[in-house]
């Protein structure tokens, strides 16, 4: 099954529909508050607490998460939490006090990580009944691919929209933190508009009654520790943490190695994302193609993105850059949607929630802390002077980058839990 049968599904559009709407408020969101952090501290290391909003709520909200989203239907888990969003996003901008603009940040942020285990667990519910008992893994995997494109598909719409509500608050003469009221309201409008999607679809499962499958898969406590006991969790997390640690070493290096190292400036950056997205596009026909073992598709595809950074860092040159961006972007996005396919595949129930919880905790957190270290590993050796055989520590840190991801691809496991689907797959070699 292709894009226009998934899209031909009522369910699944809406869903899909109300994802796009408040994908683009968020990333209207994301970018409002990294220039609003800007102006109110004058600081770019302030901004950089940005990324810390993104780490801290893994850390911190996965344990809460865990438990909200093994206890409650994931309807209910979505209703609410774009709801309390909504209310979020409206108080965020309304002291200009940095405090006050970092706690509802990071509030924010908590509820999300309730919203997304939540969304993924009930999409093979929708787009093959509750009834089904066997999953087909191409149908799922385009499904996976269609809900990353809502999000990540969003950048650039997102950034435009943003350009176009500050030039006219600009041009209204609204001065202040005002101009950025709007953005933030405008943000809570399009979780409105996800609720409302939500809402409009019955049931998003898990059935009745149903916790989970067998009396020995119930954890004692339904927390966020349980979900790393299960097998399936313990094989494909390793590949999540390395992805996210090549995403989080090109996110944080990527400006000063394009400006720096290739010499492309801000038209080469631009054109980097842009592959970066050709890509994404591409690794998700060519897994949709293939007739792939996922747990092969994820080893192969991290392996390739390990490869691509380590190349990118060692070559230094504008042609490989964009050629390894088309390569990366590709191969995190078939490593990134074989792994929640394979969690889908392989549990059921609050079981699949929970799984899915620790895939979106360990991906958030994997990236802002790669982008945290690699940054601050960067300008050490910056600071120190230190660039062995004349590598430059942009290019040194990404090399090395690539190198761990490389070395992670050998912990994931094909670690099936008895009785799922994924038993009938051949071992992974």
């Amino acid at each position: 099954m292709g894009l226009k049968d998934q899209l031909n599904r009522r369910d699944f559009r809406r869903l899909m529909l109300g994802q796009t709407v408040s994908s683009l408020g968020d990333w209207m969101g994301t970018l409002a508050l990294m220039y609003f952090v800007l102006e109110l501290s004058e600081s770019t290391t302030a901004v950089g607490g940005v990324l810390v909003l993104r780490l801290l709520p893994s850390a911190l909200g996965a344990p809460l998460a865990a438990r909200v989203v093994t206890r409650w239907r994931r309807r209910s888990v979505m209703l609410t939490s774009d709801l309390i969003r909504v209310g979020m996003a409206v108080a965020l901008p309304v002291l200009p006090h940095l405090w006050w603009v970092y706690f509802w940040a990071f509030a924010i942020e908590v509820v999300g990580l309730c919203f997304l285990p939540a969304r993924d667990a009930a999409i093979p519910w929708l787009i093959e009944g509750p009834d089904q008992d066997e999953h087909d893994t191409g149908t799922l995997e385009v499904a996976n691919g269609i809900t990353m494109a809502t999000s990540y598909g969003m950048i650039p719409v997102g950034a435009g929209a943003f350009g176009l509500i500050l030039w006219l608050s600009n041009n209204a003469g609204w001065e202040g933190h005002w101009r950025y009221v709007v953005v933030f309201w405008l943000d809570a409008l399009t979780y409105l508009v996800s609720y409302f999607a939500i809402r409009s679809i019955p049931d998003l499962g898990p059935r009745r009654g149903e916790r989970w499958s067998t009396e020995q898969d119930e954890p004692k406590q339904g927390g966020f520790l349980d979900a790393l006991r299960l097998p399936v969790v313990r094989g494909v997390l390793p590949g999540v943490a390395v992805v996210a640690l090549g995403l989080g070493a090109l996110f944080s290096l990527g400006v000063v190695f394009v400006q720096d190292v290739v010499h492309a400036g801000p038209i080469g950056f631009g054109v980097l994302v842009a592959l970066f997205g050709v890509g994404a596009v591409s690794g998700l026909v060519i897994v949709r193609k293939g007739d792939w073992h996922l747990m092969t598709q994820i080893r192969t595809a991290t392996a390739i993105q390990g490869v691509t950074i380590a190349m990118m860092g060692i070559i230094a040159s504008l042609t490989w850059s964009f050629v390894g961006a088309v390569l990366f972007g590709g191969a995190a996005t078939a490593a990134l949607v074989g792994g929640i396919t394979y969690m889908q595949e392989s549990l059921d129930g609050y079981r699949r929630n929970l799984a899915l919880t620790a895939f979106h905790a360990t991906l958030r957190f994997g990236l802002a802390l790669a982008a945290l270290v690699s940054g601050a590993a960067s300008d050490a050796l910056e600071e120190w002077n230190v660039s062995p055989l004349g590598v430059t520590p942009p290019r040194l840190v990404l090399a090395l980058s690539g190198l761990v991801v490389i070395a992670g691809t050998f912990l994931i496991r094909n670690e099936s839990v008895p009785g799922s689907p994924r038993d009938a797959d051949p071992p992974s070699s």
